[in-house]
């Protein structure tokens, strides 16, 4: 091989760092977790939602819905929506008629 002759990073798209923002996933094809846990919480159980690519805002509508049908309260932390308790049967059930397809993960 000659010098010279194998350049990673001869043409512009291999310098560009990420992909570029693009318009959020369709609600279906979404990969939405609903899960139970502890960690981090001080021994209290909560849900917790991810997966969700939604701007904040619409995540916040979301998270109204969900404390409206699980009878809870709840908060948007990095993303994530946490429920407080155990609600993923309500959780699942209110995922599913905004026109997502939840997944219960965990055991």
């Amino acid at each position: 091989m000659a010098k010279g002759g194998w350049q990673e990073f001869s043409r512009a798209e291999s310098l560009q760092r990420g992909t570029p923002a693009t318009e959020p996933t369709a609600k279906a094809q979404q990969r939405v977790r609903v899960q139970r846990t502890k960690a981090g919480k001080g021994g209290k159980m909560v849900t917790a939602i991810t997966g969700l690519d939604a701007p904040e805002a619409e995540l916040k509508a979301l998270l109204k819905q969900l404390k409206a049908a699980a009878g809870t309260g709840g908060t948007v932390k990095e993303g994530v929506i946490e429920l407080q308790g155990d609600q993923v049967a309500p959780a699942l059930a209110a995922l599913e008629k905004a026109g997502y397809r939840p997944k219960q993960a965990g055991g």
